[in-house]
């Protein structure tokens, strides 16, 4: 059987250094067609994507995260319960000992509330029109300095 097309043979083994990132949509907002979109770059840019789908608690996120082992936390919110929901999933990472989980968050977010989410150790907010390539590089750059 030939090795996986992302196997390189002078290097270790590439599939025990792919990123893992957990896609989420926390709270009620039911629109998930761009965290689909997202989830799908960050697949095709050969990271490993696991989507917990809709409505999801912060405690189901953070649940999810640890059982996946994942370094990058996703959250797409749309509903404005940012301020709500944010908090509370970077004080149960906290509690976990997570603290090294890299979390992003997408959606209709203000400047000034993304600017406070980043006060509570949010690595960015990225903002209707920000590229596909844009999060990917930072993904990867950010794992890269945890590394």
């Amino acid at each position: 059987m030939p090795p996986p097309p992302f196997y390189n043979a002078d290097k270790t083994n590439e599939m025990d250094q792919r990123i893992r990132v957990l896609v989420a949509k926390p709270g009620l907002d039911g629109h998930d067609r761009g965290a689909k979109v997202i989830a799908r770059a960050l697949r095709d840019a050969g990271m490993e994507v696991i989507y917990t789908g809709l409505r999801q608690t912060p405690e189901m996120i953070v649940n999810a995260a640890l059982q996946e082992d994942v370094q990058v936390i996703g959250l797409s919110i749309l509903s404005g319960a940012h301020n709500a929901i944010v908090p509370r999933i970077m004080e149960l990472l906290r509690q976990r000992r997570m603290e090294d989980v890299i979390v992003v968050v997408g959606g209709i977010i203000p400047d000034g509330d993304a600017a406070e989410l980043k006060k509570q150790g949010v690595a960015a907010v990225f903002q209707p029109g920000a590229s596909l390539q844009e999060i990917v590089e930072f993904i990867r750059s950010q794992v890269r300095q945890t590394a």
